[in-house]
Protein backbone atom coordinates (compact mmCIF):
# COMPACT_ATOMS: atom_id res chain seq x y z
CA UNK A 1 0.00 0.00 0.00
CA UNK A 2 1.25 3.12 -0.71
CA UNK A 3 0.91 6.90 0.33
CA UNK A 4 -2.99 5.96 -0.43
CA UNK A 5 -3.92 5.80 3.84
CA UNK A 6 -1.71 6.37 6.87
CA UNK A 7 -1.17 4.94 10.19
CA UNK A 8 -4.43 6.89 11.41
CA UNK A 9 -6.02 4.89 9.17
CA UNK A 10 -4.98 0.87 10.50
CA UNK A 11 -7.26 -1.92 9.93
CA UNK A 12 -10.61 -1.89 12.49
CA UNK A 13 -9.57 -4.10 15.91
CA UNK A 14 -11.56 -7.49 15.14
CA UNK A 15 -14.46 -7.63 18.51
CA UNK A 16 -14.33 -11.68 19.58
CA UNK A 17 -18.20 -12.34 19.65
CA UNK A 18 -18.99 -14.02 23.19
CA UNK A 19 -21.81 -16.54 23.31
CA UNK A 20 -24.60 -14.59 24.71
CA UNK A 21 -23.96 -11.82 22.48
CA UNK A 22 -22.37 -10.20 19.24
CA UNK A 23 -20.66 -7.00 19.29
CA UNK A 24 -20.58 -4.54 16.35
CA UNK A 25 -17.51 -3.61 14.75
CA UNK A 26 -16.89 0.40 15.06
CA UNK A 27 -18.84 2.17 11.49
CA UNK A 28 -16.78 2.71 9.07
CA UNK A 29 -15.58 6.42 9.27
CA UNK A 30 -15.53 7.02 5.61
CA UNK A 31 -19.17 6.46 5.44
CA UNK A 32 -19.25 10.31 6.50
CA UNK A 33 -17.89 11.57 3.64
CA UNK A 34 -20.74 10.80 1.70
CA UNK A 35 -18.49 8.59 -0.85
CA UNK A 36 -19.83 6.48 -3.60
CA UNK A 37 -21.07 2.82 -2.05
CA UNK A 38 -18.41 0.89 -4.19
CA UNK A 39 -15.23 3.21 -2.80
CA UNK A 40 -16.62 2.59 0.44
CA UNK A 41 -16.52 -1.01 -0.26
CA UNK A 42 -13.13 -0.86 -1.94
CA UNK A 43 -11.84 1.11 1.19
CA UNK A 44 -12.81 -1.81 3.45
CA UNK A 45 -11.47 -4.57 0.91
CA UNK A 46 -7.92 -2.65 1.65
CA UNK A 47 -8.63 -2.82 5.81
CA UNK A 48 -8.78 0.71 6.45
CA UNK A 49 -11.63 2.31 8.54
CA UNK A 50 -10.89 5.69 8.98
CA UNK A 51 -9.42 8.71 7.24
CA UNK A 52 -6.73 10.72 7.98
CA UNK A 53 -6.72 14.04 9.02
CA UNK A 54 -5.85 15.42 5.36
CA UNK A 55 -8.18 12.97 3.84
CA UNK A 56 -11.29 14.60 6.18
CA UNK A 57 -10.02 18.09 5.31
CA UNK A 58 -10.00 17.66 1.68
CA UNK A 59 -12.30 15.04 0.42
CA UNK A 60 -15.45 17.03 1.28
CA UNK A 61 -14.27 20.21 -0.11
CA UNK A 62 -13.22 18.37 -3.52
CA UNK A 63 -17.13 17.54 -3.70
CA UNK A 64 -19.68 18.81 -6.14
CA UNK A 65 -21.54 20.84 -4.30
CA UNK A 66 -24.21 23.13 -5.57
CA UNK A 67 -28.23 23.89 -5.33
CA UNK A 68 -31.07 22.35 -7.04
CA UNK A 69 -29.19 19.78 -8.86
CA UNK A 70 -26.63 22.15 -10.44
CA UNK A 71 -22.63 20.83 -9.13
CA UNK A 72 -20.06 23.31 -8.10
CA UNK A 73 -16.78 22.92 -7.28
CA UNK A 74 -14.11 24.71 -5.85
CA UNK A 75 -10.11 24.52 -6.67
CA UNK A 76 -7.97 23.23 -3.76
CA UNK A 77 -4.27 23.66 -2.87
CA UNK A 78 -3.11 21.27 -0.40
CA UNK A 79 0.03 21.24 1.82
CA UNK A 80 0.63 17.59 3.23
CA UNK A 81 3.80 15.61 4.20
CA UNK A 82 5.11 12.45 2.98
CA UNK A 83 2.71 9.23 4.50
CA UNK A 84 -0.12 11.39 5.40
CA UNK A 85 -2.37 9.60 3.20
CA UNK A 86 -2.96 12.27 0.38
CA UNK A 87 -2.85 10.00 -2.51
CA UNK A 88 -6.20 9.15 -1.27
CA UNK A 89 -7.46 12.62 -0.52
CA UNK A 90 -7.58 13.72 -4.79
CA UNK A 91 -8.36 9.59 -5.94
CA UNK A 92 -11.30 9.41 -3.78
CA UNK A 93 -13.50 12.57 -4.54
CA UNK A 94 -12.20 11.99 -8.13
CA UNK A 95 -13.58 8.80 -8.35
CA UNK A 96 -16.48 9.46 -6.51
CA UNK A 97 -17.47 12.44 -8.72
CA UNK A 98 -16.25 9.87 -11.96
CA UNK A 99 -18.54 7.58 -10.93
CA UNK A 100 -21.40 9.48 -10.24
CA UNK A 101 -20.86 10.77 -14.36
CA UNK A 102 -21.12 7.11 -14.84
CA UNK A 103 -24.39 6.28 -13.80
CA UNK A 104 -25.62 9.62 -15.01
CA UNK A 105 -24.65 8.40 -18.83
CA UNK A 106 -25.91 4.59 -18.75
CA UNK A 107 -29.48 6.08 -17.32
CA UNK A 108 -29.41 8.52 -20.44
CA UNK A 109 -28.32 5.34 -22.15
CA UNK A 110 -31.23 3.17 -21.02
CA UNK A 111 -34.08 6.36 -20.77
CA UNK A 112 -32.85 6.82 -24.61
CA UNK A 113 -33.05 2.97 -25.73
CA UNK A 114 -36.66 2.86 -23.86
CA UNK A 115 -37.96 5.56 -26.61
CA UNK A 116 -36.30 3.55 -29.34
CA UNK A 117 -38.38 0.62 -28.02
CA UNK A 118 -41.42 2.13 -27.21
CA UNK A 119 -41.48 3.99 -30.97
CA UNK A 120 -41.05 1.06 -32.60
CA UNK A 121 -43.60 -0.80 -30.80
CA UNK A 122 -46.30 2.02 -31.83
CA UNK A 123 -44.91 1.30 -35.02
CA UNK A 124 -45.68 -2.20 -35.17
CA UNK A 125 -41.93 -2.48 -35.46
CA UNK A 126 -39.41 -5.44 -33.15
CA UNK A 127 -37.21 -3.31 -30.99
CA UNK A 128 -34.06 -2.26 -32.87
CA UNK A 129 -31.01 -4.55 -32.19
CA UNK A 130 -28.18 -3.19 -29.98
CA UNK A 131 -25.22 -2.40 -31.95
CA UNK A 132 -22.30 -4.64 -31.79
CA UNK A 133 -19.30 -3.91 -29.35
CA UNK A 134 -16.21 -3.32 -30.96
CA UNK A 135 -13.38 -4.47 -28.96
CA UNK A 136 -11.47 -2.12 -27.71
CA UNK A 137 -8.20 -4.23 -27.54
CA UNK A 138 -8.27 -4.67 -31.00
CA UNK A 139 -5.83 -2.22 -33.06
CA UNK A 140 -8.10 -1.35 -35.90
CA UNK A 141 -10.32 -0.42 -33.18
CA UNK A 142 -7.99 1.70 -31.59
CA UNK A 143 -9.40 5.67 -31.31
CA UNK A 144 -8.35 8.67 -28.84
CA UNK A 145 -8.53 8.67 -25.54
CA UNK A 146 -11.26 11.22 -24.28
CA UNK A 147 -10.73 10.99 -20.62
CA UNK A 148 -12.95 12.58 -18.04
CA UNK A 149 -10.05 12.89 -15.29
CA UNK A 150 -6.44 13.51 -15.61
CA UNK A 151 -3.80 13.02 -12.32
CA UNK A 152 -0.17 14.76 -13.33
CA UNK A 153 3.05 13.21 -11.57
CA UNK A 154 6.17 14.15 -11.70
CA UNK A 155 8.11 10.57 -11.69
CA UNK A 156 7.42 7.20 -13.34
CA UNK A 157 7.19 5.52 -10.34
CA UNK A 158 5.16 7.99 -8.23
CA UNK A 159 2.54 7.77 -11.44
CA UNK A 160 2.45 3.78 -11.74
CA UNK A 161 2.12 4.22 -7.97
CA UNK A 162 -0.96 6.41 -8.31
CA UNK A 163 -2.51 3.99 -10.74
CA UNK A 164 -2.34 1.38 -9.08
CA UNK A 165 -4.09 2.63 -6.01
CA UNK A 166 -6.52 3.74 -8.50
CA UNK A 167 -7.13 0.46 -9.65
CA UNK A 168 -7.57 -0.80 -6.41
CA UNK A 169 -10.10 1.65 -4.95
CA UNK A 170 -12.13 1.06 -8.38
CA UNK A 171 -12.48 -3.08 -8.07
CA UNK A 172 -16.18 -2.40 -7.35
CA UNK A 173 -17.15 0.41 -9.93
CA UNK A 174 -18.13 -1.65 -13.12
CA UNK A 175 -16.61 -0.49 -16.36
CA UNK A 176 -14.60 2.50 -14.84
CA UNK A 177 -11.08 2.48 -16.78
CA UNK A 178 -7.76 3.56 -15.21
CA UNK A 179 -4.75 4.27 -17.87
CA UNK A 180 -1.20 4.92 -16.68
CA UNK A 181 1.02 6.88 -19.28
CA UNK A 182 4.66 6.85 -18.30
CA UNK A 183 7.67 7.96 -20.61
CA UNK A 184 10.03 4.45 -21.38
CA UNK A 185 7.42 2.53 -22.27
CA UNK A 186 6.17 0.57 -25.30
CA UNK A 187 3.76 3.20 -27.29
CA UNK A 188 1.47 0.68 -28.61
CA UNK A 189 1.29 -1.02 -25.12
CA UNK A 190 0.06 2.65 -23.86
CA UNK A 191 -2.36 3.50 -26.84
CA UNK A 192 -4.15 0.09 -26.22
CA UNK A 193 -4.48 0.90 -22.26
CA UNK A 194 -5.86 4.22 -23.28
CA UNK A 195 -8.91 2.83 -24.65
CA UNK A 196 -11.74 4.26 -23.30
CA UNK A 197 -10.02 5.14 -20.11
CA UNK A 198 -11.76 7.39 -17.83
CA UNK A 199 -8.95 8.54 -15.43
CA UNK A 200 -5.59 8.79 -16.84
CA UNK A 201 -2.28 9.15 -14.66
CA UNK A 202 0.76 10.08 -16.11
CA UNK A 203 3.87 11.94 -16.06
CA UNK A 204 3.45 15.20 -18.78
CA UNK A 205 6.09 14.41 -21.22
CA UNK A 206 3.93 11.35 -22.26
CA UNK A 207 1.02 13.09 -21.91
CA UNK A 208 2.32 15.62 -24.22
CA UNK A 209 3.86 12.97 -26.81
CA UNK A 210 0.45 10.87 -26.87
CA UNK A 211 -1.70 14.10 -27.38
CA UNK A 212 0.57 15.59 -30.54
CA UNK A 213 0.01 12.59 -32.17
CA UNK A 214 -3.73 12.41 -31.70
CA UNK A 215 -3.69 9.61 -29.42
CA UNK A 216 -5.65 11.59 -26.47
CA UNK A 217 -7.63 14.55 -26.59
CA UNK A 218 -7.90 16.76 -23.39
CA UNK A 219 -10.49 19.12 -24.36
CA UNK A 220 -12.97 16.81 -22.13
CA UNK A 221 -10.95 16.64 -19.29
CA UNK A 222 -12.92 17.77 -16.34
CA UNK A 223 -10.91 17.84 -13.52
CA UNK A 224 -7.28 17.74 -12.82
CA UNK A 225 -4.74 16.91 -10.62
CA UNK A 226 -1.14 17.81 -10.32
CA UNK A 227 0.29 15.70 -7.27
CA UNK A 228 3.82 16.89 -5.78
CA UNK A 229 3.66 20.16 -7.72
CA UNK A 230 7.05 21.39 -5.98
CA UNK A 231 8.93 18.05 -7.52
CA UNK A 232 7.55 19.00 -10.88
CA UNK A 233 8.91 22.61 -11.06
CA UNK A 234 12.32 21.10 -10.12
CA UNK A 235 12.24 18.90 -12.75
CA UNK A 236 11.84 21.77 -15.17
CA UNK A 237 8.17 20.71 -16.19
CA UNK A 238 6.67 24.32 -16.44
CA UNK A 239 6.37 24.61 -19.41
CA UNK A 240 4.98 21.37 -20.22
CA UNK A 241 2.33 22.31 -17.48
CA UNK A 242 1.47 25.27 -18.94
CA UNK A 243 0.81 23.59 -22.36
CA UNK A 244 -1.59 21.16 -20.11
CA UNK A 245 -3.38 23.83 -18.54
CA UNK A 246 -4.27 25.59 -21.97
CA UNK A 247 -5.58 21.97 -23.07
CA UNK A 248 -7.96 21.20 -20.46
CA UNK A 249 -9.13 25.17 -20.29
CA UNK A 250 -12.71 23.51 -20.13
CA UNK A 251 -12.06 21.97 -16.63
CA UNK A 252 -14.79 22.31 -13.69
CA UNK A 253 -11.74 21.49 -10.90
CA UNK A 254 -7.91 21.96 -10.46
CA UNK A 255 -6.48 20.27 -7.23
CA UNK A 256 -3.02 20.94 -6.65
CA UNK A 257 -0.67 18.87 -4.12
CA UNK A 258 2.70 20.21 -2.84
CA UNK A 259 4.52 19.97 0.28
CA UNK A 260 4.65 23.64 0.91
CA UNK A 261 2.84 26.66 -0.46
CA UNK A 262 6.19 28.16 -1.39
CA UNK A 263 6.11 31.45 -3.86
CA UNK A 264 6.81 29.73 -6.80
CA UNK A 265 3.75 26.94 -5.80
CA UNK A 266 1.66 29.78 -4.88
CA UNK A 267 2.72 31.50 -8.49
CA UNK A 268 1.92 28.42 -10.68
CA UNK A 269 -1.46 28.29 -8.68
CA UNK A 270 -2.66 31.57 -10.00
CA UNK A 271 -2.16 30.40 -13.55
CA UNK A 272 -3.73 27.44 -13.20
CA UNK A 273 -6.35 27.96 -10.28
CA UNK A 274 -9.33 29.98 -9.56
CA UNK A 275 -9.62 31.74 -6.30
CA UNK A 276 -8.33 28.09 -4.58
CA UNK A 277 -8.62 26.97 -1.21
CA UNK A 278 -6.03 26.57 0.75
CA UNK A 279 -5.44 23.16 3.45
CA UNK A 280 -2.58 23.20 5.01
CA UNK A 281 -2.44 19.84 7.06
CA UNK A 282 0.87 19.82 8.53
CA UNK A 283 4.51 20.74 7.14
CA UNK A 284 7.33 18.97 6.07
CA UNK A 285 9.16 20.54 9.23
CA UNK A 286 6.85 18.55 11.36
CA UNK A 287 8.80 15.43 12.86
CA UNK A 288 7.79 11.59 11.61
CA UNK A 289 7.18 10.63 14.91
CA UNK A 290 8.02 6.62 14.18
CA UNK A 291 11.24 7.17 12.35
CA UNK A 292 14.35 8.03 14.45
CA UNK A 293 17.55 9.96 12.83
CA UNK A 294 20.58 9.69 13.36
CA UNK A 295 23.75 11.07 11.93
CA UNK A 296 27.30 9.60 11.54
CA UNK A 297 30.42 12.20 10.61
CA UNK A 298 33.00 10.57 8.21
CA UNK A 299 36.53 11.91 8.00
CA UNK A 300 36.72 11.04 4.46
CA UNK A 301 34.77 9.15 1.73
CA UNK A 302 36.39 5.21 2.49
CA UNK A 303 35.74 6.40 6.03
CA UNK A 304 31.99 6.73 5.37
CA UNK A 305 32.16 2.80 3.31
CA UNK A 306 33.20 1.48 6.28
CA UNK A 307 30.37 3.04 8.36
CA UNK A 308 27.90 1.99 5.95
CA UNK A 309 29.21 -1.29 5.58
CA UNK A 310 28.66 -1.68 9.34
CA UNK A 311 25.46 -0.25 9.39
CA UNK A 312 23.97 -3.29 6.49
CA UNK A 313 24.97 -5.78 8.61
CA UNK A 314 22.95 -5.18 11.64
CA UNK A 315 20.75 -8.02 11.66
CA UNK A 316 17.55 -5.63 11.91
CA UNK A 317 17.70 -4.83 9.04
CA UNK A 318 14.55 -6.22 6.95
CA UNK A 319 15.20 -3.98 3.56
CA UNK A 320 16.98 -0.79 3.28
CA UNK A 321 17.55 2.15 0.91
CA UNK A 322 20.65 3.75 0.36
CA UNK A 323 20.25 6.77 -1.50
CA UNK A 324 23.56 8.23 -3.85
CA UNK A 325 23.57 11.49 -4.84
CA UNK A 326 25.01 10.94 -8.61
CA UNK A 327 23.60 8.07 -10.75
CA UNK A 328 27.30 6.77 -11.53
CA UNK A 329 27.57 7.33 -7.05
CA UNK A 330 24.64 4.49 -7.36
CA UNK A 331 26.31 2.11 -9.85
CA UNK A 332 29.45 1.95 -8.21
CA UNK A 333 27.69 1.75 -4.67
CA UNK A 334 25.78 -1.28 -5.98
CA UNK A 335 28.10 -3.19 -7.23
CA UNK A 336 30.30 -2.76 -4.65
CA UNK A 337 27.60 -3.92 -2.51
CA UNK A 338 26.91 -6.93 -4.83
CA UNK A 339 30.83 -7.91 -4.36
CA UNK A 340 30.23 -7.78 -0.55
CA UNK A 341 27.97 -10.64 -0.53
CA UNK A 342 24.55 -7.97 -0.29
CA UNK A 343 21.20 -8.49 -2.31
CA UNK A 344 21.19 -5.21 -3.51
CA UNK A 345 20.58 -3.11 -7.00
CA UNK A 346 21.00 0.01 -8.35
CA UNK A 347 17.70 2.44 -9.54
CA UNK A 348 18.28 5.75 -11.29
CA UNK A 349 16.65 7.59 -14.25
CA UNK A 350 19.43 6.56 -16.39
CA UNK A 351 18.34 2.98 -16.31
CA UNK A 352 15.12 1.70 -19.16
CA UNK A 353 11.50 2.08 -17.47
CA UNK A 354 11.27 -1.87 -17.53
CA UNK A 355 14.72 -2.51 -15.83
CA UNK A 356 13.40 -0.14 -12.96
CA UNK A 357 10.04 -1.86 -12.82
CA UNK A 358 11.57 -5.50 -12.67
CA UNK A 359 13.96 -3.83 -9.48
CA UNK A 360 10.94 -2.47 -8.03
CA UNK A 361 9.01 -5.73 -8.41
CA UNK A 362 11.75 -7.27 -6.94
CA UNK A 363 11.78 -5.21 -3.89
CA UNK A 364 8.68 -5.38 -3.11
CA UNK A 365 8.50 -9.00 -3.75
CA UNK A 366 11.65 -9.65 -1.15
CA UNK A 367 14.11 -11.11 -3.74
CA UNK A 368 16.11 -7.69 -3.10
CA UNK A 369 17.37 -6.30 0.01
CA UNK A 370 19.04 -3.04 -0.46
CA UNK A 371 18.16 -0.57 -2.81
CA UNK A 372 20.63 2.30 -4.03
CA UNK A 373 18.99 4.96 -5.61
CA UNK A 374 19.04 8.47 -6.55
CA UNK A 375 16.11 10.79 -5.42
CA UNK A 376 14.17 9.47 -8.45
CA UNK A 377 13.08 6.65 -6.26
CA UNK A 378 12.62 9.64 -3.17
CA UNK A 379 9.01 9.63 -4.11
CA UNK A 380 6.23 7.04 -5.56
CA UNK A 381 8.17 3.77 -3.34
CA UNK A 382 5.84 1.94 -0.95
CA UNK A 383 7.30 -0.51 0.26
CA UNK A 384 6.06 -1.49 4.44
CA UNK A 385 9.02 -3.56 4.82
CA UNK A 386 11.97 -0.77 4.38
CA UNK A 387 13.06 -0.52 7.84
CA UNK A 388 16.14 1.55 7.21
CA UNK A 389 16.84 4.50 5.23
CA UNK A 390 20.78 5.52 4.94
CA UNK A 391 21.49 8.84 2.97
CA UNK A 392 24.93 8.04 1.68
CA UNK A 393 24.99 10.91 -0.36
CA UNK A 394 23.29 14.06 0.68
CA UNK A 395 19.86 15.55 -1.35
CA UNK A 396 20.28 19.02 -3.47
CA UNK A 397 17.47 19.81 -1.56
CA UNK A 398 16.79 20.15 2.41
CA UNK A 399 13.18 19.07 1.45
CA UNK A 400 13.86 15.71 -0.59
CA UNK A 401 15.78 14.73 2.55
CA UNK A 402 11.99 14.41 4.22
CA UNK A 403 11.13 12.85 0.87
CA UNK A 404 13.88 10.04 1.44
CA UNK A 405 13.29 9.11 4.75
CA UNK A 406 9.51 8.95 4.42
CA UNK A 407 10.08 5.75 2.33
CA UNK A 408 10.82 3.93 5.79
CA UNK A 409 8.44 3.85 8.91
CA UNK A 410 5.35 2.51 6.64
CA UNK A 411 1.97 1.37 7.34
CA UNK A 412 2.44 2.16 11.25
CA UNK A 413 6.25 0.61 11.69
CA UNK A 414 9.02 1.93 13.39
CA UNK A 415 11.51 3.74 10.65
CA UNK A 416 15.75 4.24 11.25
CA UNK A 417 17.13 7.02 8.58
CA UNK A 418 20.98 6.97 9.15
CA UNK A 419 22.71 10.03 7.26
CA UNK A 420 26.45 9.77 6.88
CA UNK A 421 28.62 13.77 6.15
CA UNK A 422 32.13 14.53 5.86
CA UNK A 423 33.02 17.70 7.43
CA UNK A 424 32.36 18.86 3.49
CA UNK A 425 29.03 18.60 3.87
CA UNK A 426 28.22 20.49 7.11
CA UNK A 427 26.33 23.24 5.24
CA UNK A 428 23.75 20.66 3.81
CA UNK A 429 23.43 19.21 6.81
CA UNK A 430 22.80 22.38 8.78
CA UNK A 431 19.98 23.89 5.71
CA UNK A 432 18.29 20.53 6.50
CA UNK A 433 18.02 20.44 9.97
CA UNK A 434 17.20 24.22 9.47
CA UNK A 435 14.22 22.96 6.90
CA UNK A 436 13.28 20.57 9.54
CA UNK A 437 13.81 22.29 12.53
CA UNK A 438 15.21 19.58 14.17
CA UNK A 439 18.84 19.30 15.13
CA UNK A 440 20.32 15.49 14.06
CA UNK A 441 21.87 13.47 16.91
CA UNK A 442 25.42 12.85 16.23
CA UNK A 443 26.35 9.27 17.00
CA UNK A 444 29.78 7.35 16.59
CA UNK A 445 30.43 3.43 15.98
CA UNK A 446 33.19 2.14 18.22
CA UNK A 447 36.59 1.73 16.29
CA UNK A 448 35.29 4.25 13.37
CA UNK A 449 35.22 7.65 15.35
CA UNK A 450 36.15 10.40 13.01
CA UNK A 451 39.47 11.95 13.54
CA UNK A 452 38.25 15.05 12.28
CA UNK A 453 36.79 17.99 14.49
CA UNK A 454 32.83 18.29 14.53
CA UNK A 455 31.28 20.91 12.60
CA UNK A 456 29.35 23.18 15.40
CA UNK A 457 26.04 23.62 14.16
CA UNK A 458 24.90 27.43 14.17
CA UNK A 459 21.74 28.76 15.71
CA UNK A 460 18.95 28.67 13.18
CA UNK A 461 16.31 31.22 12.40
CA UNK A 462 14.52 29.64 10.07
CA UNK A 463 14.55 27.39 7.18
CA UNK A 464 15.72 28.28 3.34
CA UNK A 465 13.81 31.42 2.33
CA UNK A 466 12.45 32.45 5.65
CA UNK A 467 15.46 33.52 7.48
CA UNK A 468 17.85 30.73 8.04
CA UNK A 469 21.44 30.00 8.16
CA UNK A 470 23.66 31.78 5.29
CA UNK A 471 26.81 31.21 4.59
CA UNK A 472 28.86 34.31 4.84
CA UNK A 473 32.24 35.17 5.81
CA UNK A 474 33.20 38.18 6.85
CA UNK A 475 35.60 40.31 4.36
CA UNK A 476 34.01 38.84 1.20
CA UNK A 477 30.10 38.93 1.70
CA UNK A 478 28.45 36.15 2.20
CA UNK A 479 29.87 33.39 -0.07
CA UNK A 480 26.30 31.15 -0.44
CA UNK A 481 22.95 31.90 1.64
CA UNK A 482 20.23 29.61 2.03
CA UNK A 483 18.50 32.09 3.93
CA UNK A 484 16.28 35.36 4.49
CA UNK A 485 17.10 38.71 5.58
CA UNK A 486 18.86 37.25 8.53
CA UNK A 487 18.16 35.33 10.82
CA UNK A 488 21.56 32.87 10.81
CA UNK A 489 24.51 33.42 13.00
CA UNK A 490 26.47 34.02 9.40
CA UNK A 491 24.56 36.94 8.08
CA UNK A 492 21.43 37.07 6.04
CA UNK A 493 20.44 36.78 2.53
CA UNK A 494 19.72 34.13 0.00
CA UNK A 495 20.81 33.77 -3.42
CA UNK A 496 21.17 37.22 -4.54
CA UNK A 497 18.71 38.40 -2.31
CA UNK A 498 20.18 41.72 -0.81
CA UNK A 499 23.14 39.51 -0.28
CA UNK A 500 26.24 38.28 -2.16
CA UNK A 501 29.38 38.27 -3.64
CA UNK A 502 29.95 42.61 -3.02
CA UNK A 503 28.96 44.06 -6.53
CA UNK A 504 26.50 40.41 -7.81
CA UNK A 505 23.61 41.33 -4.86
CA UNK A 506 19.95 42.11 -6.00
CA UNK A 507 16.94 41.93 -4.89
CA UNK A 508 15.22 39.63 -7.28
CA UNK A 509 11.62 38.06 -6.35
CA UNK A 510 12.52 34.78 -6.50
CA UNK A 511 16.15 34.59 -4.14
CA UNK A 512 18.10 33.46 -7.02
CA UNK A 513 20.25 36.14 -7.66
CA UNK A 514 19.39 39.23 -10.54
CA UNK A 515 18.85 42.72 -9.67
CA UNK A 516 21.56 45.11 -10.43
CA UNK A 517 25.07 44.85 -9.83
CA UNK A 518 25.96 46.41 -6.58
CA UNK A 519 22.77 47.50 -5.50
CA UNK A 520 21.81 46.16 -1.95
CA UNK A 521 25.10 43.95 -1.92
CA UNK A 522 26.84 42.34 0.80
CA UNK A 523 26.88 44.40 4.08
CA UNK A 524 30.80 43.79 4.31
CA UNK A 525 31.37 45.50 0.85
CA UNK A 526 34.04 48.10 1.04
CA UNK A 527 32.85 51.61 0.07
CA UNK A 528 33.49 52.87 -3.63
CA UNK A 529 37.25 54.63 -3.49
CA UNK A 530 39.74 55.48 -5.40
CA UNK A 531 42.52 53.58 -6.23
CA UNK A 532 45.70 54.06 -7.59
CA UNK A 533 47.24 51.43 -10.33
CA UNK A 534 50.61 50.33 -10.43
CA UNK A 535 52.80 52.56 -13.49
CA UNK A 536 52.78 50.93 -16.60
CA UNK A 537 54.08 52.44 -19.39
CA UNK A 538 51.43 54.93 -21.34
CA UNK A 539 49.30 55.45 -17.80
CA UNK A 540 52.00 57.50 -15.59
CA UNK A 541 50.34 55.70 -12.67
CA UNK A 542 47.17 58.01 -12.89
CA UNK A 543 44.32 57.89 -10.09
CA UNK A 544 41.39 56.41 -10.91
CA UNK A 545 38.46 57.57 -9.45
CA UNK A 546 34.49 55.47 -9.52
CA UNK A 547 32.13 56.95 -11.97
CA UNK A 548 29.73 58.73 -9.46
CA UNK A 549 32.74 59.97 -7.39
CA UNK A 550 33.37 62.72 -10.77
CA UNK A 551 30.11 64.34 -11.27
CA UNK A 552 29.99 67.56 -10.15
CA UNK A 553 27.62 68.56 -7.01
Amino acid sequence: MSDLFDVDGAPAPQIPATPDTTLALPPNGFTRLNLAPELIAAVEDLGFSQPTAVQEQAIPAALPTGEDGTAAFIDLMVSSQTGSGKTAAFLLPVLHTLIGLQREAEERERAERQREVEAAAARGEAAPKRKARRNPTDPRNFKPAVPGALILSPTRELAQQVAHDAIDLVKHARGLRIANVIGGMPYQMQIARLQNANLVVATPGRLLDLQRSGQIKLEEVRFLVVDEADRMLDLGFADDLAEINRLTSQRHQTMMFSATFAPRIQQLAARVMREPKRIQVDTPQEKHANIKQVLFWADHPQHKRALLDHWLREPSINQAIVFASTQIECDALAEDLQQAGFAAVALHGALSQGLRNRRLMALRNGQVQILVATDVAARGIDVPTITHVFNFGLPMKSEDYTHRIGRTGRAGRDGLAVTFAEYRDRFKIFDIEAFTKQPFTAEVVPGLEPQQRTPQRPSFGGPRGAGGPSRGRPGNGPRRSHGGNGGGNFGGGGYGRKAGFGDFGGDRRDGFGGGDRGREASPWQKPAQGFTRPAKPGNGGKVFVPRDAKKKP
